[in-house]
């Protein structure tokens, strides 16, 4: 008799909002690395906000989470990323434990027409981001967030964190704005209100 052959699900590797386990079903999320990659902020015609990014880099590493997707079935993770192309990653993702087939989404700069200028960041989003950064990464990890993404310098803030607009919000301790304001701070963002 054959052995059967057990196919692992595919995976994602979530490098923004993905790494906040609040804003999402995917179980079983572990932490990796995309190495040849680096974050950045899309400015593109069809979205009032900046979009974070992932773009091949040579010679950097981003941390994030691998997570399963059960059965492959990527409708519901490909409507929340329907901005961006799913593409294959599998080789540049470290992470320990069994080799799984892993995608990275990805805006391409010829995906979209460029915003006629910059667009500027949630602050509710920026805010999910570096809290799923400091559960799983610790003020480290945050830190190296903020290190590995470009675009800081053309990307204003929009503060609104009293009635956020990101739909997948989450309430912050003192503490993770603390740490969100102290970053935007030290990389001089400006900072626009809503």
């Amino acid at each position: 008799m054959e052995a059967e052959t057990v196919t692992a699900d595919p995976h994602f590797f979530g490098y923004g909002s993905l790494v906040n386990r609040a804003t999402h079903v995917y179980g079983d999320a572990r932490p990796a690395r995309a190495q040849g990659w680096r974050r950045l902020w899309r400015h593109t015609g069809p979205h009032e906000v900046a979009i974070l990014t992932a773009v091949p880099h040579a010679g950097t590493e981003i941390e994030g989470l691998i997570a399963p997707v059960p059965g492959a079935d990527w409708a519901a993770l490909d409507l929340r990323e329907a901005a961006y192309d799913r593409l294959p990653a599998t080789p540049h993702i470290a992470h320990d434990g069994a080799p799984v087939e892993i995608a990275i989404y990805s805006i391409p700069a010829a995906k979209h027409p460029p915003a006629p200028a910059p667009r500027a960041i949630l602050l509710s989003y920026l805010d999910v981001v570096v809290q799923g950064y400091r559960t799983e990464f610790g003020e480290p990890g945050v830190a190296r967030f903020f290190d590995t993404t470009d675009g800081w310098d053309t990307t204003p803030v929009l503060d609104d964190r009293a009635a956020p607009r990101y739909p997948r919000a989450q309430a912050l301790s003192p503490e993770d704005r603390q740490l969100v304001d102290q970053h935007l701070a030290r990389l001089r963002v400006a900072r626009l209100s809503d």
